[in-house]
């Protein structure tokens, strides 16, 4: 195979006695989109900060195209910050029309350039209004195309669907989704389970700064062997509640006991059939079942089995 468009291994970075990325490690290859799924405060945007080159590594290294990230060659990367990076009084074809400059592009080859990338993110027909009169979903469409001006090999974007209204956030996805359709490599942060679903070839789950689990959508799922998450909401007391988690725990087809609002869920290859037993114990020990839902295997599956936690906490 070719080799990788962006290769990271055993990455750190502390802040002090922090350790905010701890020995992360992945490949991205051309054409792929490669997600870094995890809460806030996981360590996404420190990993992807590190590897764009605007914070050093304690530890590790990062390569594109087997190279070091040095300053000549962050050319290559295309960074869509969290933040809008725009200014506000310039409309849309200023903007990039400026940005281009810093990229060395001018001229027809620039002008050709800016009208792609607007149509890429579906802003052409709004390309001469000031950013100030734009949605938030328009601004962070536009924030993209400034990361696409140069037509960079590896584009990272972080968190782009952040505090947008959906329809913005389809239009969104779906120009992430064209762009790796199209051979760009794409590095894809977030905390949203179906973004990571609908987009990404491959998906890196981090939590507290490591790397807990990688691949494919399927493959990720099929590792947590085929189980479904069985949520129980109780009426009753928490030392009743921790009572009943220890019985829980001794039924033979139960991988795993955690806390959730008002009660506990269950990971377990039993699915429904788990439902009539985790009852019965409840009531043994004073405890009223107010609600269950059962979860098939999803990738917020797949989170909580790792961590213990849902992926929105």
């Amino acid at each position: 195979m070719d080799r990788p468009v962006l290769q990271v291994e055993q990455l750190v970075r502390r802040f002090g006695e922090h350790t905010a990325v701890d020995k992360v490690s992945f490949t991205i290859r051309t054409g792929e989109t490669y997600g870094l799924l995890g809460p806030n405060g996981a360590g996404k945007t420190t990993t992807i900060s590190v590897i764009a080159g605007l914070l050093r590594a304690d530890e590790g290294t990062v390569t594109l195209l087997g190279e070091p990230v040095t300053p000549a060659r962050k050319s290559l990367i295309g960074l869509v910050p969290q933040d809008i990076a725009l200014y506000p009084d310039l409309s849309a074809i200023e903007n990039l029309q400026f940005f281009g400059s810093l990229q060395n592009l001018n001229g027809k080859a620039l002008s050709a350039r800016v009208a792609e990338v607007l149509d890429v993110v579906g802003l052409a027909d709004r390309a001469k209004d000031r950013i100030e009169t734009y949605s938030g979903g328009m601004k962070r469409r536009a924030n993209i195309a400034v990361g696409l001006l140069h037509e960079p090999r590896l584009l990272i974007l972080d968190e782009p669907t952040v505090g947008v209204d959906p329809q913005s956030r389809n239009s969104i996805l779906e120009a992430v989704a064209e762009l790796g359709g199209s051979g760009m490599a794409v590095l894809y942060t977030t905390h949203y389970m179906e973004e990571a679903e609908r987009l990404c070839d491959r998906i890196g789950i981090i939590d507290q700064g490591r790397l807990i689990a990688e691949g494919s959508r399927d493959e990720l799922v099929q590792g947590l062997g085929e189980k479904a998450t069985v949520s129980f909401r109780v009426a009753g007391g928490r030392e009743d509640i921790e009572a009943w988690r220890v019985d829980l725990q001794r039924l033979p087809e139960v991988n795993a006991v955690n806390d959730v609002e008002s009660g506990l869920s269950v990971v377990t290859a039993s699915g429904p059939g788990l439902i009539a037993p985790a009852v019965q114990s409840a009531q043994a020990h004073r405890l009223e079942v107010t609600g269950v839902d059962v979860v098939q295997p999803d990738l917020e599956a797949v989170f909580l089995n790792l961590t213990g936690k849902a992926l929105r906490d």
